[in-house]
């Protein structure tokens, strides 16, 4: 079998370099991560970061980093996930400043608390950057290879199905690694299956074979995990030339790039080097080719389900007949010459693919480079994870991306750092570590995933975040950095003396501008074109006027230059700082006494069936089949009444005092 290790040179090299390495020793590695996609090189850094040694497998080296699908990053929901991921000091943020040639703000017509960053992204330049960072990496060796089998222990005999991962076994050759903690990253390449008109072939993405079926069947028969089926498609890619753009409308980036990253002050795209994308609608052309053409399409004919937030054009046109729907016609790259026509994911055959593209007036002329086509895959349902993403019946088995039954680069990437995390960290016998919905988005997308589990591939919106105005993209560094240096361990002293000297300025500014108050008539004297009260006896502070709408930061720096303009930095964070300020001071309320109720334990190995408490048999069954770590966790499952809740409250309370009053009797004695 060939293996190839990036090499680690004192002086990095702009890319990876790497070479044929059959004579690398195989060792124990205290976490090995099984993929190269967004979560596992998300999973290997972070791990690698903890203080783990840490190997990375992947089926080829050259595809760590790639974009499967659309090449861009963020947008609603999925933005603030990068941020989050970016304030851990992961890699996609500031790969997505590097390779950006398009950015936007979504949803700008709302507050600033569900603003979705966005980027078109340059593949190449992404897929470089990734590689880059990783050859950086200490403690982190990456080789090519497929795992064939994981290894575990038998069950524990005082924990009944309990296992405990012991390594790996490499494919061809069957040569075993050992390890701890294994991060099991597999995308869509667990079982894959292509699908392409009424062809079938086995595949995770066109070109790559999928995962070894020995790595399904471990799953599912050593370890009996309930696992299912999902399915996604991409769209053809379309030589750019063909493309009559003049006939879409042009819809351009930003004047002025917003960056992922907090460590970015600006992205490597100038202003003026970057690109638009275009928009254009279907037409009833292609609504009759999708109807003439269904029996020639065997993957939309089956029951998988597929994404609802991302479905193919197939799915539309069966489920909204007589509608036009959005194209977005997207450049892959700063010099690439293809195209990439956002929605339209497809999985017709390659002759009918190119006809449906021609019924639109700006792809009449199209020529298709790469067909679209669909992949089928399998899941591990992710209820039978812990909040560190831990398979609850196999320690040191930690599952991150498509795997748990998510869709997109960012839940992948999320994921794929809190797994490492904790892999790391279980590796080096500490102890594992959650984060809590009224703590970020990152939170909110394990908790949906381990408590309420999928029916369809999940994607993240900030609908889904109770506290959406405190989980704001602007404030992620301030929520999760410092937790990240002092406690986690994953974040750099560099990136943490950056949040803590952010904290203090906005700190400093809030406070001075709470300092600064004068009456209506002053303000009105001070700043002509402010609309404010005309009455006499309304005094107010600078900072309740930034929360006006019309005010900026920068009006009042030029009307208190002395105490204000040294904050000129910070004017958009001030701005929604006291935006959502009141608010956010009942949230947080709110949200301390959500973390004191969700944080009460509750044993893992309590017997729901024999509890003396009044709880129904469905309930009884949903509590044992989930076992759920919190109660916070418990109340989120499918089936839980208020009542459940209020007599498990009573319950946990109760034992914890009878616990307490046991040990002060053995200490007295």
């Amino acid at each position: 079998m060939l293996l190839r290790k990036l090499l680690l040179r004192p002086n990095r090299p702009q890319f990876p370099i790497c070479r044929t390495a059959c004579d690398f020793p195989l060792k124990k590695y205290d976490v090995i991560v099984v993929g190269g996609g967004h979560a596992g090189t998300e999973a290997a850094a972070a791990a690698a970061r903890v203080g783990a040694e840490t190997l990375l497998i992947t089926q080829k080296i050259q595809t760590i980093g790639a974009l499967s699908c659309n090449p861009s990053l963020g947008g609603v929901g999925k933005g603030q996930l990068v941020r989050e991921v970016d304030s851990l000091d992961g890699l996609c943020g500031r790969a997505g400043d590097w390779a950006g040639f398009h950015f936007s703000i979504l949803n700008r017509r709302k507050g600033p608390a569900v603003w979705g960053p966005r980027a078109q992204l340059d593949r190449e330049r992404y897929r470089q950057f990734i590689q880059a960072e990783l050859l950086a990496t200490p403690r982190l060796t990456v080789l090519e290879g497929s795992v064939e089998d994981l290894l575990v222990s038998d069950p524990n005999p005082h924990q009944p199905g309990q296992h405990r991962v012991t390594g790996i076994r490499l494919a061809d050759d069957g040569q075993p690694v050992s390890s701890s903690s294994i991060v099991l990253t597999t995308g869509t390449f667990l079982s894959g299956s292509l699908f392409l008109g009424q062809t079938t072939s086995p595949g995770g993405r066109i070109g790559d074979p999928p995962s070894c079926a020995g790595l399904s069947h471990s799953l599912r028969e050593k370890m009996g995990l309930r696992t299912g089926r999902l399915r996604t498609g991409t769209p053809p890619r379309i030589v750019k030339k063909t493309v009559e753009l003049s006939l879409a409308e042009i819809r351009p980036p930003d004047k002025q790039p917003t960056p992922f990253s907090f460590l970015n002050k600006q992205t490597h795209c100038k202003p003026e080097e970057q690109l638009p994308c275009y928009l254009t609608y279907t037409t009833p052309g292609v609504e009759r080719i999708v109807k003439e053409s269904v029996h020639l399409n065997c993957h939309i004919q089956q029951d998988t389900k597929g994404p609802r937030y991302c479905p193919s054009i197939e799915s539309r046109v069966q489920r909204f007949p007589g509608r036009s729907h959005q194209v977005w016609l997207e450049p892959e790259g700063l010099e690439s010459d293809l195209i990439y026509p956002q929605g339209l994911s497809m999985t017709l055959p390659p002759d009918r693919q190119l006809c449906l593209l021609r019924e639109i007036p700006a792809l009449k002329r199209a020529e298709i480079q790469t067909p679209g086509y669909g992949v089928q895959y399998d899941f591990v349902c992710p209820m039978q994870l812990s909040p560190s993403l831990q398979v609850k019946r196999v320690q040191g088995l930690f599952l991150a991306g498509q795997i748990n039954g998510t869709t997109g680069y960012e839940e992948a990437a999320a994921q794929g750092l809190w797994a490492g995390v904790n892999a790391g960290r279980t590796a080096l016998s500490l102890p594992a570590l959650s984060l809590s919905r009224t703590q970020s988005y990152i939170g909110v997308l394990i908790d949906d995933l381990v408590c309420r589990g999928v029916t369809e591939p999940y994607r993240m919106f900030t609908s889904r975040a109770e506290y959406r105005t405190a989980l704001r993209p602007d404030n992620a560094d301030l929520r999760l950095s410092p937790r990240g240096f002092e406690e986690i361990g994953c974040v750099s002293e560099q990136r943490y003396r950056e949040a803590l000297r952010v904290r203090d300025s906005l700190r400093d500014a809030l406070s001075t501008m709470q300092s600064i108050s004068m009456s209506s008539a002053r303000w009105r004297e001070k700043l002509a074109d402010v609309n404010v009260s005309k009455s006499k006896s309304t005094v107010l502070s600078a900072l309740e006027l930034l929360q006006y709408n019309g005010v900026s930061f920068e009006m009042l720096a030029s009307a208190f230059p002395e105490c204000l303009s040294m904050y000129l930095e910070f004017s958009q964070r001030l701005k929604s700082e006291a935006t959502y300020l009141p608010h956010c001071e009942k949230q947080k309320q709110e949200m301390e006494r959500i973390r004191e109720e969700e944080s009460l334990s509750l044993p893992l190995d309590v017997d729901y069936f024999s509890l003396p408490i009044s709880l129904s048999q469905e309930v009884r069954e949903v509590l044992d089949n989930v076992r759920p770590h919190t109660l916070g966790a418990a109340t989120r499952l499918p089936g839980m009444t208020p009542a459940a809740i209020v007599h498990l409250l009573n319950y946990v309370r109760k034992t914890g005092q009878e616990r307490h009053k046991e040990r002060n009797v053995n200490v007295s004695k």
